[in-house]
């Protein structure tokens, strides 16, 4: 049969309390017992996180477009094309876009990241990387 010690009991002590500090801070940061929604139109921290549209249009004699690259665009990437040839293009963390033509300048949408570099191109057609 072992024995109780003082240094037992306060290692015992100390497991309680903390056990309960931490419950306590549990309850009183808001957290849910209940288990995260199935809507996956809901996702914890991607609250209205919808992702740029497709769109295809002709801007100065130039066709761009532009859609999700893999499935739904969400975490999946944006392909952007002008007049049939990939412009590759980024989304920074604060939420803008830049291009391998426009690199130094940021943009709201892939949209207007196109329209950018069609202007910067002056009509010279874009050369895919090698």
């Amino acid at each position: 049969m072992s024995q109780l010690t003082r240094r037992r009991a306060l290692g015992a002590t100390a497991t309680v309390l903390t056990g309960l500090v931490l419950t306590g801070f549990a309850r009183t940061a808001g957290a849910s017992s209940e288990p995260p929604t199935a809507d996956p139109k809901h996702h914890a921290g991607h609250a209205g996180h919808e992702g740029p549209q497709p769109f295809s249009e002709t801007f100065q004699g130039r066709r761009i477009e532009g859609a999700p690259s893999h499935g739904d665009g969400h975490h999946g990437g944006y392909a952007v094309q002008i007049d049939g040839e990939e412009l590759h293009v980024m989304q920074n963390a604060d939420s803008t876009w830049v291009s391998v033509i426009n690199h130094y300048e940021t943009f709201p949408t892939p949209r207007a990241v196109a329209r950018a570099a069609v202007i910067e191109l002056q009509g010279s057609e874009l050369v895919p990387p090698a």
